[in-house]
């Protein structure tokens, strides 16, 4: 196998090209004007338009309405706990429906989540939505089981 050293590098077949150079006469295609077309102001070196510029024309984002956002229709609200609390709730099952006569969850609230800050002593199943692999250690070590709903 032959060592590679730097003069054997070469970019990619096909990645480099040579650059476009213009005003070097009629024949070369790029003469006269340079690629600029004829008067105006683009012709002049330095020109730039502001961005969303379009020659004066009232542009398209001043144009088209503005569109406040949009609504999420299958949107879920989840009604949140941590572990720390069921202990002083002193319910057997932990449920949405169970929570709801307790504590005072928004009626919008149609997921239960279980997070896991704080100390669980007492065995409790939990049905939830979603709990946290933190919680579901917990709970489970306290004799509890969890029930994904």
């Amino acid at each position: 196998m032959a060592n590679i050293t730097l003069e054997d590098l070469r970019p990619a077949k096909g990645s480099t090209s040579k650059s476009k150079r213009v005003g070097r006469g009629r024949s070369s295609g790029h003469g006269k004007t340079s690629c600029r077309g004829h008067n105006g102001e683009g012709q002049r070196s330095g020109s730039s338009a502001k961005r969303g510029f379009e020659g004066g024309q009232m542009p398209a984002y001043r144009r088209l309405p503005k569109l406040k956002g949009f609504q999420v229709y299958s949107k879920v609200n989840y009604a949140q706990i941590n572990v720390g609390r069921l202990d002083a709730l002193k319910l057997k099952e932990v449920s949405l429906e169970s929570l709801r006569e307790v504590l005072t969850i928004h009626p919008t609230c149609t997921g239960l989540r279980v997070l896991g800050s704080g100390e669980l002593k007492s065995a409790v199943t939990v049905k939830a939505s979603y709990v946290t692999p933190a919680a579901k250690e917990k709970i489970e070590k306290a004799g509890g089981k969890v029930e994904l709903v």
